[in-house]
């Protein structure tokens, strides 16, 4: 819940060969006999789109909002995430059995005791589904999410992408001494920093400021889509 992590995006066919790589080092979570666990979650922003843009703008101290269900577990949390001046992400999360069309009393309130912003200024602007592997490194040293087949929907469509992976590796201290960073640079897998949230957002939303995300979307459409 407070960590410092990278992102790296890469094509689905290089999976195999990095999953094989950290065997020796890693463990899949595994609850109730699942390995591979579907998310699905819904993100709220300012109609004026205050915490994509501030994103898009490399601001820290930044805020995502999102309603996200655990299917697999059918747990259900609204969420806060923030990435604070010293590049740490903070998450904090209450659960919530309200619908994701809507932000409820508890969590408005829990909403304004974590962030700047009120329930009356957001709204749903996106939602997505991906499924997640969970690896934990044998000595609870840090952990990887790599989450596949992400897809992406709101008023303006819909998008999948079938072949992308998204893998983050979190830590609570430096990163550095992961053996996950020698893994990915034996595959020349590179870090991509990019939210799900933005890209989603930029490839449905054509019309959003997107200027800063330009390299991640051309290397999404040119290694990922074709």
């Amino acid at each position: 819940m407070d960590r410092i992590d990278k992102k790296y995006w890469f094509h689905i066919s290089l999976l195999d060969k990095l999953l094989e790589a950290a065997e020796p080092f890693y463990d899949i979570l595994e609850i109730n006999g699942n390995r591979l666990m579907q998310y699905q979650s819904a993100y709220f922003d300012t109609a004026d789109n205050f915490m994509y843009l501030k994103h898009h703008n490399r601001k820290l101290n930044r805020f995502k909002v999102r309603h996200r269900t655990y299917v697999t577990t059918n747990n259900n949390f609204f969420e806060i995430k923030l990435k604070t001046n010293k590049k740490r992400t903070i998450k904090n999360r209450i659960e919530s059995n309200l619908s994701d069309e809507k932000i409820g009393e508890s969590e408005s309130a829990f909403l304004e005791e974590k962030t700047p912003f009120h329930s009356n200024e957001l709204g749903k602007t996106l939602n997505n589904r991906f499924y997640r592997i969970t690896l934990i490194h044998k000595n609870k040293l840090d952990r990887c999410t790599i989450d596949i087949q992400p897809e992406f929907w709101n008023k303006n469509g819909k998008i999948d992408f079938k072949n992308l992976v998204i893998f983050e590796l979190k830590r609570g201290k430096s990163l550095k001494a992961s053996p996950m960073v020698s893994i990915l640079r034996t595959l020349k897998i590179r870090q991509r920093g990019l939210s799900k949230y933005c890209t989603g957002r930029a490839f449905l939303d054509p019309n959003l400021k997107q200027n800063a995300f330009k390299p991640r979307l051309r290397f999404i459409r040119r290694y990922i889509i074709n």
